[in-house]
């Protein structure tokens, strides 16, 4: 059986992610694995929330939480936002588990034995107002390499340069303000990156040919810049901290950067799993050694996590020694941008997985966002195209299909699947076109190709529209029940396969299709890919079989309501 190791880049512990957040990384990640569920692969899915560094304790800080406290809370919102959307995870981690200070204080002990990491004086920010030194994100000002005045210590979200803190211009601290910045020394750990970057071209070079040219040439940038060393330790209070074995303890009182620990919980949260699960040492069986050399593991991620798993992440792992499983696929994606300006969780910009569930139901926004994903380039949310794209894709092809039809059996042919009546030419040409769409479909979501997957899907209910116009049930129920019956038989069995072919995408919608249709043996769960040739699985349901008509599948979206929601959330680029 084929095994399908999947993670989504982990977002941070702090407050309620937004839409792009979501497509970027949670949302094409758990879709891809609703897909492989549906096709029998043994698949694991796994996401947590990144619980450690600078951004926790700061947003910790300006609620008036403890620290530990702030992280719990938060972790049970964003899980429960994520089951609310459909996000069905094996397990939804945390970086502060034991899990994940076990591992890496393993993998941070087999790298100082190995002789990759290094003890450093660093010039660092230090805050007299404040009293203390500002690690990266506790630190603002402009970027050096593209002028963005909000650039943080550790990252510029705008070019997406790494930095220092004492790379910015103008520089102030996060915490108060305060431009009285002096830079002193501070002892910290450095991991030898620099003498991985052949290792790393070749590997990367592997690659190139499986991932999109948006993850390499961000892959390819680092190594041609040339790869530096990077300090793995901050001086923070909440984290994994150094143990005195590693040093000789002269880095006492400091934590492992974030950015260390987050990548490794990829593989404590699967320790989690096989722990919650008494599942023993199961886990191992996805990431080391022979047991894992079967497995296909994919990442997802927007494009500003790329560098750490592309660089850090592998560096971490090659530098163990050990037999850890490195990413196969990494899936990148580019930026949603909301009206034309950048969603921001730090600037409160766009709209909030919380928000959007006020708005429409889950599989509204699954389907939305996945058929407009930032894959090749950055695309632009506007509550014009989200209703234009819901309305006709949604409500005027596929639920007026599902509606009409189950309607039409049940007042015309008592609500149960008619059998009178052989499929001839029409229905043998529909199931030759569909033949080959599913078989598109299927390669697309192979490689997570997922606009076009969504093209091919949006074109399979198409065809089913057609040829319902073609047959015309309606029509020849007047003349030739036989002829009727053909069309509508064709039609149910259209829907059922419907519910099959979108379960990954929008799983709510998928349920209440196959919960009309009442195939034999169904009871909720994995409702599974279409197997089989067509001729085959368009005509499964059995004469007799009773169908019922649902309500309105999607209701449109008013005029009304996109003023009152622009409103509410605002608009206009910036």
């Amino acid at each position: 059986m084929k095994r399908v190791l999947i993670t989504s880049a982990i977002p941070y512990v702090a407050g309620v992610k937004h839409l792009g957040n979501l497509v970027g990384s949670m949302l094409p990640a758990d879709i891809f694995a609703r897909y492989c569920r549906s096709r029998g692969y043994d698949t694991l899915a796994i996401c947590a929330t990144d619980e450690h560094g600078a951004p926790v304790e700061l947003a910790a800080l300006e609620e008036g939480t403890p620290v530990a406290d702030y992280a719990a809370k938060w972790h049970g919102v964003q899980k429960e936002l994520g089951d609310r959307f459909g996000l069905d995870w094996d397990n939804f981690g945390r970086s502060s588990s034991p899990q994940n200070h076990e591992l890496t204080l393993h993998f941070a002990r087999a790298l100082w034995k190995n002789g990759f990491l290094e003890i450093r004086v660093t010039k660092q920010a230090y805050s007299p107002t404040d009293k203390r030194f500002l690690p990266d994100r506790y630190v603002i000002g402009t970027c050096p390499h593209c002028g963005y005045d909000r650039a943080r210590g550790d990252q510029c979200e705008n070019c997406t340069r790494v930095l220092d803190p004492i790379d910015l211009i103008n520089p102030r601290s996060a915490v108060s303000g305060a431009a009285d910045i002096e830079i002193r020394d501070s002892t910290h750990l450095f991991l030898k990156q620099s003498q991985f970057a052949d290792k790393l071209r070749v590997w990367i070079d592997s690659h190139k040919n499986d991932w999109p040219s948006l993850v390499t040439s961000i892959a390819y940038k680092w190594l041609d810049e040339g790869l530096q060393d990077r300090g793995i330790t901050r001086d923070l209070a909440w984290g994994i901290p150094v143990p005195d074995d590693i040093a000789d303890g002269q880095l006492k009182g400091k934590v492992f950067y974030v950015w260390f620990d987050a990548p490794i919980e990829y593989i404590a949260a699967t320790k989690e799993w096989a722990d919650k699960n008494n599942k023993g040492d199961a886990w191992k069986d996805w990431w080391y050694g022979d047991a894992a050399k079967d497995v296909t593991y994919w990442e997802f991620m927007g494009k500003d996590n790329v560098p750490f798993h592309t660089v850090g992440f592998p560096v971490t792992i090659m530098a163990s020694g050990e037999p850890w499983k490195l990413v196969d696929r990494l899936k990148g994606f580019n930026w949603l941008n909301y009206d034309g300006g950048k969603f921001s969780t730090s600037g409160k910009r766009g709209i909030f997985m919380d928000a959007a569930l006020d708005v429409a139901p889950a599989d509204y926004w699954r389907y939305y966002l996945i058929a407009n994903a930032p894959e090749g380039s950055d695309s632009n949310f506007t509550w014009e195209q989200f209703a234009g794209i819901i309305n006709k894709d949604l409500a005027d092809v596929l639920g007026n299909f599902v509606n009409r039809v189950t309607k039409f059996c049940v007042a015309r042919f008592d609500g149960v699947v008619p059998g009178e009546g052989e499929y001839g030419e029409d229905e043998k040409a529909l199931i030759t076109e569909l033949d080959r769409r599913f078989a598109q479909y299927a390669a697309f979501m192979e490689d997570a190709e997922f606009r076009k997957a969504m093209g091919e899907m949006r074109a399979i209910w198409v065809a089913g529209n057609e040829y319902m116009t073609r047959a015309a049930p309606w029509t020849h129920i007047k003349t030739d029940r036989a002829r009727a019956a053909v069309g509508v038989r064709m039609g149910l069995n259209l829907i059922h396969q419907f519910a099959h072919l979108v379960w990954p995408v929008m799983p709510d919608f998928a349920k209440t299709i196959h919960e009309c249709i009442q195939p034999v043996g169904y009871r909720g769960g994995v409702i599974p890919f279409p197997d089989g040739p067509m001729a085959e699985v368009l005509d499964e349901l059995t004469p007799g079989q009773p169908i019922k008509a649902p309500e309105v599948l999607v209701a449109k979206i008013t005029d009304e309501q996109i003023a009152e929601w622009k409103a509410r959330f605002g608009g206009g680029g910036n």
